[in-house]
């Protein structure tokens, strides 16, 4: 008796847990997802979000934040902040996400932008890239008044622009401002700063002890064609930024960036040694490089009302605000 065919809808594919995972019939089961925070007012913070369309095309949106008590006609900084989640989970609206930015909107005085991206594997890379440089572009004609959001177009301060996200949002942070300082943006429009935050590098280059690690390497290398569908290895610079020449570091779309590293992070080793590439690639710009000890990969977005993460907060916002 012949065996009975595998159900294509429960035989696993790809597993990636506890994150994701697929099967052969394309189903793809998320375990890190969380039920999505209405926006809304919030009530710690007094901090005001809500939702609208990018591009109905590919159902991109993006939430917007703003600070209590702004007046009509005040200007704000501008924070595009892109979420983490390693290109498969994660939302501009889940739990996390949605109480660090009111946080930052309120510590920082600033409108915040999250953009709600596309997610792999059944979006691979560079949908995420291509999403989140579309909603950059949404920013910068929404505040200039071409089809304009009324808060963007009210309170948004375009020569105080800044570019912001944790894990791989900061991996997306970074890799759009290069594209900015190569392409340009709409209007001549600039970036004042970039923050990010333990962003989600790796790659074979020779840093840290995992990089001797044949088992490690393999794995993250496994992960990375996972998210591009194998269409860029991991020595490509969208996944290690390490391997650009340094002459493609002048390009950087920014006045000044700021790295944070997390010291039980497994991607730190990677995380300062981007910032030493930055430091000595002759960018003209300004680097910083705040270390928190004893935490782990984005623990600010776990523990926000910790010493340490307030302290980091703390760190942003003066980033941000100062002239």
């Amino acid at each position: 008796m012949a065996a009975a065919a595998a159900d294509p809808d429960t035989e696993v594919q790809a597993d990636f847990f506890p994150m994701v995972r697929r099967y052969r019939s394309g189903r793809v089961e998320r375990f890190m997802n969380m039920a999505p925070v209405p926006a809304g007012a919030d009530p710690a913070t007094g901090v005001a979000s809500k939702d609208v369309v990018v591009d109905p095309a590919t159902g991109v949106w993006a939430r917007l934040f703003l600070p209590p008590g702004t007046p009509r006609g005040a200007k704000l900084p501008v924070v595009v902040y892109y979420h983490g989640g390693a290109f498969v989970v994660g939302s501009a609206a889940d739990p996390f996400t949605h109480s660090y930015l009111n946080a930052l909107a309120a510590e920082a005085g600033v409108l915040a932008v999250a953009p709600e991206y596309r997610l792999a594997p059944e979006h691979p890379l560079p949908a995420a890239y291509d999403d989140s440089w579309a909603a950059l572009r949404w920013v910068l004609a929404s505040a200039a008044g071409s089809d304009p959001d009324p808060w963007l177009s009210q309170y948004g301060d375009l020569s105080r622009l800044f570019l912001a996200g944790d894990s791989a949002g900061g991996n997306i942070a970074h890799n759009l401002a290069l594209r900015a300082g190569e392409e340009g943006l709409d209007g001549g429009a600039r970036i004042k700063g970039v923050a990010l935050l333990d962003p989600y590098f790796q790659g074979r280059s020779l840093v840290g002890a995992d990089a001797a690690d044949p088992a490690y390497l393999q794995s993250a290398a496994r992960t990375w064609s996972f998210i591009c569908a194998g269409r860029y290895p991991i020595t490509h610079p969208y996944a290690d930024p390490l391997v650009l020449p340094a002459a493609s570091w002048q390009h950087l779309g920014a006045s000044r960036v700021l790295v944070t590293v997390s010291e039980r992070d497994r991607l730190s080793p990677w995380q300062r040694a981007y910032y030493a590439a930055l430091r000595g690639s002759g960018w003209p710009g300004e680097a910083e490089l705040y270390e928190t000890p004893g935490e782990g990969h984005v623990y600010f977005l776990t523990k926000l009302g910790s010493p340490q993460a307030l302290a980091e907060m703390a760190k942003l916002v003066a980033f941000i605000n100062r002239d």
